[in-house]
């Protein structure tokens, strides 16, 4: 006669230790996930020593990267696509707040050209980023 060296007994309750390890590591990556998707474009700012106001919801930032590239908010744009969608968005808005984000190292011109096309659609309330100086 064989005995049965296993025992074989029903569980009543359900261990929910591994599941809740599994819900925290899923929530930490979501966390992660969200928070390095709404950033937006990184340039290098050049340094002002005042703080500048804090821009409004509403407002359309302006961002030029070191390569040269447009972004008006996080959608990369020409400077045609600029002007048209600035216009639209003036059309809507006529105190439309802009800020322009420029990188250090990019060339004057296209802050002129950028800032011209601000000037004819009169777009009068604007800022431009900068760091603080860290002493």
């Amino acid at each position: 006669m064989k005995r049965n060296i296993y025992k074989t007994t029903a569980y009543t309750e359900l261990n929910v230790t591994p599941l809740m390890d599994l819900a925290w590591n899923l929530l930490v990556v979501f966390i992660i996930a969200v928070t390095a998707t709404v950033q937006g474009i990184k340039v290098n700012l050049p340094k002002a020593s005042a703080n500048p106001v804090i821009a409004k919801p509403r407002t359309k930032a302006i961002t030029i990267t070191s390569e040269g590239l447009i972004y008006l908010d996080t959608y990369k744009v020409s400077v045609e696509e600029l002007k048209s969608r600035l216009r639209q968005y003036k059309a809507a808005d006529p105190d439309l707040p802009v800020v322009i984000k420029g990188d250090e190292s990019i060339s004057y011109q296209l802050v002129i050209e950028v800032l011209d096309i601000l000037s004819k659609l009169d777009i009068t309330h604007l800022g431009l980023v900068t760091q603080k100086i860290v002493k």
